[in-house]
């Protein structure tokens, strides 16, 4: 039998093979890029040296971008008892710790699509308008800590617009601070003292310096126990033991700074031969209630502020007296240990008494997101005592530029992230508390 052609059934024609697409992957020598010798003109742009800094304080100060930079800095260049009077709090330290620690774990709820390219961080506080939300806390033995002390900080809170508090237990004078800051916003930070007399003596240098604001201290009836000054033996002039001779080896500018400026002394008193501790429970008086809060008040003829309030009732009764202002603080964690954490009472507070009186707030405050949040949750106005120190310690009246730099810089960036252009626009649906 012979079989037909394949020709002869198309059906069963085979076809030719479709032709396959060519394979897009370039070549092994395609790949490589053709090199060449670099040209300067095309360097140019993509190196740029940066230019030395010699200065050696500047260098130091350029290098920090965060307050706890500083701090690094400062516990460098400062021997142990001063620093650790700036550093310390009360006992374990606890109240300290908690009110960093809530300010750490609170969560922002930022809104999107706002046009915040531009932020105004002003606004009225007691009256008058203020730059930046917080000012410079009172701190007492400050040219102990360095010795530009309280001048550099008002200096540098007037060119920022912001106030500088000063501490009865300064070591620079009510007259001298306000001859250091022409046209600067000063407070005085009064302690009631037994010697009533001597308290409002310096109520009244104060009125005649130009102070506009009164902050009446009221959570120390009694010293807390800073342990971390009791075993330094902190001293007001410094004593000479074996252990500061040791640890002054290795700061001779700080020790070489203390000797050659004018002696340290309070400005307010006089020199005093115990330990801080010992000083304070000689000194401030125990028996301070309400009358005399209300007394003082009628003595002062500018704004006065209320410094240490803990709870919501004693906020109701500060605002009952007629002050313009309280500021809730634990004293930065100095007093009692394990008090109640500013923040965490401030939303409390600002229902209860927000129409009726400003809401400061201190303790805590490390970073300008932080006082954003304060701001946030009712407050109207923060202080900042350790940021400023720890500048101070770290390049004097440059580093408490640079401490108010850092935190303006973290304050205009969180409310841009934020969705916020000013203040007036912050409310507590932006912050949760943990």
């Amino acid at each position: 039998m012979t079989l037909a052609p394949d020709h002869a059934n198309p059906a069963e024609t085979t076809e030719p093979a479709a032709p396959q697409p060519r394979s897009s992957a370039p070549s092994i020598g395609a790949a490589r890029p053709r090199r060449q010798l670099p040209r300067p003109h095309d360097l140019r742009p993509l190196i740029r040296f940066k230019r030395p800094e010699l200065h050696a304080t500047r260098r130091r100060l350029d290098a920090a971008l965060t307050i706890e930079d500083l701090r690094r800095i400062a516990k460098r260049r400062t021997p142990s008892a001063a620093f650790d009077y700036t550093d310390g709090a009360a006992e374990a330290e606890t109240s300290l710790r908690r009110a960093r620690d809530t300010f750490a774990n609170l969560t922002f709820h930022p809104a999107i699509l706002r046009d915040v390219s531009t932020v105004d961080t002003g606004w009225d506080v007691l009256g008058s308008r203020v730059e930046l939300p917080f000012g410079i806390a009172p701190t007492g033995f400050t040219r102990m800590m360095q010795n530009e002390g309280e001048r550099a900080g008002a200096a540098a809170a007037a060119a920022a617009g912001i106030p500088f508090a000063l501490s009865t237990m300064g070591t620079t004078s009510i007259e001298d601070v306000a001859a250091a800051a022409p046209g600067g916003r000063n407070w005085f930070q009064l302690y009631m003292w037994r010697d009533r007399e001597r308290s409002m003596a310096l109520v009244d240098r104060a009125a005649r310096a130009g102070y506009d604001t009164l902050l009446v201290t009221v959570d120390v009836p009694v010293a807390g126990a800073r342990l971390r000054d009791t075993r330094n033996g902190f001293t007001i002039p410094p004593q000479l033991t074996a252990h500061t001779v040791i640890d002054a080896a290795t700061r001779p500018a700080w020790w070489i700074n203390l000797l050659t400026t004018e002696p340290l002394a309070f400005a307010s008193l006089d020199r005093w031969p115990g330990t801080v501790a010992q000083l304070l429970d000689t000194m401030f008086d125990p028996t301070v209630t309400y009358d005399d809060l209300a007394w003082i008040r009628d003595q002062w003829p500018g704004k006065v502020v209320v410094k240490g309030v803990q709870t919501v009732a004693d906020a109701r009764h500060c605002a009952h007296l007629g002050v313009d202002a309280i500021t809730l603080s634990n004293h930065g964690g100095r007093q009692l240990d394990r008090a109640p954490v500013p923040l965490r009472i401030l939303p409390d507070v600002a229902r209860e008494v927000g129409t009726d009186l400003e809401i400061h707030l201190d303790t805590g405050i490390t970073t300008g997101a932080d006082i954003v949040a304060a701001v946030a949750l009712g407050a109207r106005f923060t202080l900042v005592g350790r940021a400023y120190l720890y500048g101070l310690m770290a390049g004097g009246r440059a580093g408490v530029d640079r401490a108010i730099d850092i935190l303006r810089t973290d304050i205009e960036r969180t409310m841009r992230l934020l969705g916020v252009t000013a203040l007036e626009e912050l409310t507590p649906q932006h912050v949760a508390l943990p």
